[in-house]
């Protein structure tokens, strides 16, 4: 797998360029944003619930809400295989 820190140091140089953060604090807030929107919709759900309910939320509540975040929610595609992948690019 390609590593992520140098698929990104376009964004890393321009968190650099644009912020007063080092090279090495930018690929961290990269590396830390992606990881954040690395969860699956069932990771995120979890981990939502857990924080929501933590936050003194009753159920109707937290499913309420977080039925409203999903749709605004960027998640981690599904692991595609060769094949799948060749088939977006073909047909």
């Amino acid at each position: 797998m390609l590593d992520r820190r140098m698929s990104h140091d376009d964004l890393i140089d321009h968190l650099v360029r644009s912020t007063p953060l080092s090279r090495g604090e930018a690929a961290r807030v990269v590396l830390d944003v992606l990881a954040y929107f690395d969860e699956t919709t069932e990771e995120f759900v979890r981990r939502r619930h857990r924080e929501l309910q933590s936050g003194g939320l009753t159920n109707a509540d937290i499913f309420e809400r977080i039925t409203a975040e999903l749709p605004y929610r960027a998640v981690a595609p599904p692991d595609l295989s060769l094949r799948q992948l060749r088939r977006i690019v073909y047909g």
